[in-house]
This record gives structure tokens, C-alpha cells and sequence, in this order.
């Protein structure tokens, strides 16, 4: 893993199971589990079907689950079913979300202490 800053799943990739990525993550394929990364880009013609956590995503695909982002652009292309959760948000027009949004909170662990976290217990 040293050495590693980008990791790519591609399109034809289908993933069952919970992603931990230490380094920035784009997304073409599927995936069905919670992804925690530090930076997420989701292609157009992906899905994740779980949690997301990240410091920074950019999203374009379809996602059925919670998000908990500090920095969240949302494209238009982007199909959101699920609760979000960010501190900074950016919504182009056409861009389609059922669910909640919402600033996060003291009660919500931040991000960072989630992804340092996860990479402790890798060391």
C-alpha cells in the first residue's frame, strides 16, 4: 500500500462487501457495502448501495444510502436515495436526491476521526 494515492475501481467492477480505502477512491463499477475513503469520485454509470464517508466526494452516480462528506459536490447527473450529511455542499441543477440534507452536527463523529481511525487499525 505504500506509495499508493489513487485507487480506481472500473465500471466492469462489482464489489460485495464494506471498501476502506487510505487513498482517494473513483468509483465506475458497483458496489454493494459502506466505502470510507479520504476522497471519493463516483462515475456517471456507478452504484453504491451502502454508506459513504469521506473528507471530499464528487458524486455522479447513483447512491442508496446515508452520505457524511466535509466537502460534497453533487452533479447532475447524480442520483441520491438517502440522508446527507456535509459541511460544505455544492448541488448542480438536475441533480436528484430523496432524502435529507443536513449540516453535520456535534452529535455526528467528524470524518476525519472515522478515516484516521480505520487507518490505525491497518497499521
Amino acid at each position: 500500500m505504500a506509495g499508493s494515492t489513487f485507487s480506481v475501481f472500473g465500471a466492469d467492477t462489482r464489489i460485495k462487501g464494506d471498501v476502506t480505502a487510505s487513498a482517494d477512491l473513483h468509483v465506475d463499477g458497483r458496489i454493494e457495502g459502506d466505502v470510507t475513503c479520504t476522497a471519493l469520485v463516483q462515475g456517471e454509470a456507478s452504484e453504491i448501495i451502502g454508506a459513504v464517508k469521506a473528507e471530499t466526494a464528487r458524486l455522479s452516480g447513483v447512491i442508496r444510502g446515508t452520505i457524511s462528506v466535509r466537502d460534497l459536490v453533487v452533479l447532475k447527473s447524480a442520483r441520491i436515495h438517502g440522508d446527507v450529511h456535509y459541511d460544505s455542499l455544492t448541488i448542480e441543477q438536475g441533480a436528484q436526491v430523496e432524502g435529507r440534507f443536513a449540516p453535520r452536527g456535534a452529535n455526528e463523529p467528524s470524518v476525519a476521526a472515522g478515516v484516521e481511525a480505520l487507518l490505525a487499525a491497518a497499521v
